[in-house]
């Protein structure tokens, strides 16, 4: 069965807690890092999509702790969370492989060139 696509910000939080457990706070910063900055999750953003993929299975509370009075909570990339992260990766990886050799295809001749 073939997998749906993952939205971008759902796939850069799954990459952000693929090689570490992070807070949330922490995530978001990742992804701005992973993104290059194109993509700032906010704090909706980033704890609707937590709460989906905790629903989904993908990621699990790995710890809690107290923090100035405030529950943090770091979440860890499950066995399924891996599984999705990695066929989307191959998904992206594909679809790149496919446009470069259609880009290549009709690449224009350079100047002067007949």
């Amino acid at each position: 069965m073939k997998r749906r696509s993952l939205q971008e910000p759902t796939s850069l939080i799954l990459c952000a807690v693929a090689d570490q457990p992070r807070h949330g706070y922490a995530i978001t910063q990742e992804v701005k890092k992973i993104s290059d900055g194109r993509v700032t999750l906010r704090t909706g953003t980033l704890y609707s999509a937590l709460q989906r993929l905790l629903e989904d299975g993908q990621i699990q509370v790995h710890s809690e702790e107290t923090v100035g009075g405030r529950a943090r909570r770091t979440y860890a990339l499950t066995p399924e969370g891996r599984a999705t992260l990695a066929a989307e990766a191959e998904r992206l990886r594909a679809t790149a492989v496919e446009a470069e050799r259609r880009l290549a295809v009709h690449r224009p001749c350079p100047k002067g060139a007949v």
